[in-house]
């Protein structure tokens, strides 16, 4: 499969929706091929170096085009993959491309593993302040990945996982780690704005 690709210091996740302004002349070139072809494109993983993964994506609108030929898109993500042949740029085009090979993917997961990934999720996004509703029925391992204090390397980890699986334990441990220190960051900042106040001690029986 070749596709046109968008090298970006971000990890685009299968199912995702993610919004892009678009101001270099080569995106543009690209956004406006692909809609007029309705086709895809891949955005590939760049941190510091291209991984050689991403994420094919497809336009889904054109939310804004501003008059020195900007753009605001919006995109959904379909399909984690392997670069296995990047041409920078393509022939004829001012982007680049490449032959990709899509990441295998087993989506089966068992309940218990499930319920205690949810468990865990809500948790983890009620500590940090995040006002969503989680929908057990629409919530996968990729849902919430950009909001519970992934690295970016650590995100590209979670996208290249053959398995739901594998990746739902990967989070499973990340948020075993992270929980109980947020909560003791939240505790000792408690603590810190107590000093300076009146306090009520209870008498000591001695």
């Amino acid at each position: 499969m070749k596709l046109p690709l968008f090298p970006l210091k971000l990890v685009a996740f299968p199912g995702e929706e993610l919004n892009l302004h678009i101001f270099e002349p080569r995106y543009r070139q690209l956004i406006s091929d692909i809609s007029e072809q309705d086709q895809t494109f891949g955005i590939c993983v760049y941190n510091d170096k291209l991984t050689g993964f991403g994420t094919e994506v497809k336009l889904e609108a054109i939310h804004h085009r501003y008059d020195d030929g900007r753009l605001d898109i919006r995109t959904i993500g379909l399909k984690a993959f392997k670069i296995k042949d990047f041409q920078n740029p393509m022939e004829d085009k001012l982007y680049a491309g490449g032959e990709v090979e899509y990441l295998e993917d087993d989506p089966n997961l068992t309940n218990v593993q499930y319920f205690e990934f949810l468990f865990y999720l809500k948790e983890m996004l009620y500590l940090l302040n995040h006002q969503v509703e989680v929908h057990p029925e629409t919530t996968t391992s990729f849902t919430y990945a950009h909001k519970i204090g992934l690295k970016l390397e650590e995100e590209l980890e979670l996208l290249v996982m053959p398995s739901e699986s594998l990746r739902v334990d990967y989070l499973i441990r990340h948020f075993k780690r992270m929980i109980p220190a947020i909560k003791a960051l939240e505790e000792a900042k408690r603590k810190i704005r107590q000093n300076g106040h009146f306090k009520h001690l209870d008498p000591l029986d001695f």
